[in-house]
């Protein structure tokens, strides 16, 4: 595992395929951390003949902790969002755009594909807009605009989004808790493996788990606002790929961002929850090697021909 400084904080990452191709730059989403994407897409994107860098945002996995900013109060941010009152956080989505801009800048790479799921979607668009130069293609999945009345998670992902494990519970407390968090957000049609699911958890914890941290982005998503406006402005090829059954994150709001993206693609994809399915991977890896492979806007091309 390798650290660099960038943007004033140290980011873990990892590389994987040649350097010499062209880069993937993948974004995680909240909490979650560079080991919480799947093998098989990893190696799929190689397979295709791209260098793959992934990452630990801030505040995840073994990057910098902001823990001075201490620990919000989630159910009491969630209701100041809720009726539009300002929020306090410790940084924005934008600062965490710059730290991901910074990473490319620190790793010499001077432009990257970015594909981007849930909050490492709303990441990924940020970097679009305001860094052209450093974005050759957008991917956000399973994301959204931020736009307000746009519809919310159901009250079971919500509830499981806000109610951490109780205060000083064991590891398999945790266990539990986790496992139980995943199956109410995942994909009903694709269903993981519990022990594939409970391995995933387990190295999570294991590495470098942080609730903290994982409030506090939560806070920064909500405090950033809409990115409406700013979605108009991105000019690069853009996907969004979003699940049908996402109750985290539902359909309505994937639409939304494509719909504001210039030229932007939207698949949608039946039975898929807020997660990435083994099931899945392969029609992924289609949907994303033709986005960066340039072969949808030469069937849009020919379409409009």
């Amino acid at each position: 595992m390798a650290t660099i400084m960038a943007n004033g904080l140290n980011l873990a990452y990892e590389t994987h395929g040649k350097p010499s191709d062209p880069c993937v730059l993948l974004v995680m989403g909240l909490g979650m951390q560079l080991i919480a994407w799947p093998e098989d897409f990893v190696e799929g994107l190689v397979e295709q003949g791209f260098h793959v860098l992934c990452f630990d945002n801030r505040d995840a996995g073994l990057s910098s902790k902001m823990t001075q900013a201490g620990k919000p109060h989630l159910p009491l941010a969630y209701l100041k969002n809720l009726v539009g009152w300002p929020l306090k956080s410790a940084y924005t989505l934008d600062d965490m755009a710059q730290d991901a801009l910074a990473l490319l800048a620190s790793l010499r790479i001077e432009a990257a594909h970015v594909i981007g799921v849930s909050m490492g979607g709303m990441i990924a668009q940020v970097m679009a807009a305001r860094a052209p130069e450093q974005v050759l293609s957008l991917t956000s999945i399973m994301s959204s605009s931020g736009r307000r009345g746009l519809p919310g998670p159901t009250r079971a992902a919500r509830l499981a989004l806000l109610q951490g494990p109780k205060r000083k519970a064991s590891r398999d407390e945790v266990m539990a808790h986790m496992l139980a968090t995943v199956r109410v957000i995942g994909s009903p049609s694709y269903p993981i493996a519990e022990k594939i699911l409970y391995r995933r958890i387990a190295a999570a914890l294991e590495r470098g788990s942080c609730p903290e941290g994982a409030a506090r982005q939560m806070v920064a998503i909500a405090a950033s606002g809409e990115r409406t406006e700013l979605l108009k402005s991105i000019r690069c090829p853009s996907l969004v790929i979003h699940g049908a059954a996402d109750p985290l994150i539902p359909v309505a709001c994937g639409i939304d961002t494509a719909a504001l993206i210039p030229g932007a693609r939207l698949e949608v994809i039946e039975g898929m929850g807020h997660d990435m399915p083994p099931q899945l991977i392969e029609r992924l890896l289609a949907l994303i090697d033709m986005h960066l492979q340039g072969k949808m806007a030469e069937q849009l091309r020919s379409q409009l021909a």
